[in-house]
């Protein structure tokens, strides 16, 4: 396998760092402590085409496949995962409308996506079901050429600021459904704040963008804003679950290599005993260790990509992918805390941030445990345990 970048894929990565490159560490230190949207730093995606770049060329996008996506969030993750939250909804949550919405829902909807002029959340866990999402309880009920909702959601990034929300309900009872994955249908529609109370959850990291609990009571949607067909919501969600694995992958790994660069810089500049601290081994094993396992992450990422590219079966692959890079991320982020000692406590080194960070991509989008449960099922044949 030829691990090398073609020089296309060389200049998305150069166009991403340039964009990049105009928010430093100061700017996401404010974005954070003040619970602030990073609008500026979507804004700058937006105006230079990148929420498009998965779209079909045929939807106004750039036609671009996995394994660019996984080159441009590794490039975004540098930055942490208030960037990358800042993108992924507009950049990628929003494929069920290119793969199962119809033409007319495509040229009403994608356009303002991918300029940036409407911003969508995603409405799917909730409080009583979290990952068995065949357990939710929201419900749409039709009457006429319309739906509708009650119910309650809650983990809806970036609700706040959103005018648009691809919502799963469902719309026959679980009791009443013929498999538990039947029933549910998934809406793309205006988020009415007169009738969908946004309540934020106040959370370790990831300040920037907000998450909320949805408290949803007489929510009208028009059939029109159905996405493909009544009852097989549940479906359309899974043809996206193999892009979110390796999309926050690649953040998650971006962000644990800053984490080591950080470190690494500490330790060749900070003097203790008269020699810099990355002369001694207890400083330089664990780093390497990180940089031995942040290349593995890698490699299973690119693999993933390029097998979901080439249209083969790559579950387990970019399941374990995103299990390497959230590890990876977590014990780059713990050791540069560690290796700037009290300075990695304060907040203006930054560590701090990346190391509150770090925690999330072990619980979601999916936890590691289940991660461990998929792959013993999948790979090893073992009974299923959930």
């Amino acid at each position: 396998m030829n691990f090398s970048l073609t020089e296309e894929q060389r200049a998305i990565r150069e166009s991403i760092a340039r964009i990049c490159a105009q928010f430093g560490d100061d700017y996401w230190y404010r974005k954070d402590r003040d619970h602030e949207f990073p609008h500026e730093f979507s804004r700058a995606f937006a105006e230079a085409g990148w929420f498009g770049a998965l779209f079909p060329e045929s939807c106004g996008g750039a036609g671009l496949g996995m394994t660019e996506a996984v080159i441009i969030m590794e490039q975004v993750g540098h930055l942490g995962f208030n960037a990358c939250s800042a993108l992924h909804m507009n950049m990628f949550g929003c494929m069920p409308i290119v793969k199962f919405g119809s033409q007319e829902q495509q040229r009403r909807f994608l356009p303002k996506i991918i300029d940036g002029s409407d911003r969508a959340c995603f409405g799917v866990t909730e409080p009583d079901a979290g990952l068995d999402t065949t357990h939710i309880r929201t419900f749409a009920t039709r009457e006429g050429d319309r739906y509708i909702v009650n119910g309650r959601k809650v983990w809806t990034s970036s609700a706040q600021v959103a005018n648009k929300i691809l919502l799963l309900t469902r719309t026959t009872s679980f009791e009443d459904s013929k498999r538990p994955s039947h029933g549910m249908t998934l809406f793309y529609t205006d988020l009415d704040r007169s009738k969908v109370e946004v309540r934020m959850i106040e959370k370790m990291g990831r300040n920037a963008v907000d998450s909320n609990a949805l408290f949803i009571d007489g929510l009208e949607i028009p059939e029109e804003d159905r996405i493909g067909e009544e009852g097989r919501g549940f479906h359309y969600l899974l043809a996206g679950l193999n892009a979110e694995r390796l999309i926050v992958g690649a953040g998650v790994l971006g962000a644990a290599r800053y984490t080591l660069d950080k470190a690494s810089a500490y330790a060749k500049e900070r003097v203790v005993f008269g020699r810099p601290i990355g002369q001694n081994q207890a400083i330089q094993h664990p780093l390497a260790e990180c940089w031995i396992e942040q290349q593995a992450a890698e490699m299973m990422l690119f693999r993933g990509a390029d097998l979901y590219d080439r249209g083969e079966d790559c579950g387990t692959v970019v399941n374990g992918a995103k299990y390497l890079a959230a590890e990876a991320y977590f014990k780059s982020a713990t050791r540069a805390v560690r290796t700037h000692g009290g300075m990695g406590y304060a907040k203006e080194f930054h560590v701090e941030r990346y190391f509150r960070e770090s925690i999330l991509p072990l619980v979601a989008p999916v936890s590691q445990e289940m991660v461990l449960s998929y792959v013993a099922e999948r790979a090893l044949g073992l009974p299923k345990s959930y």
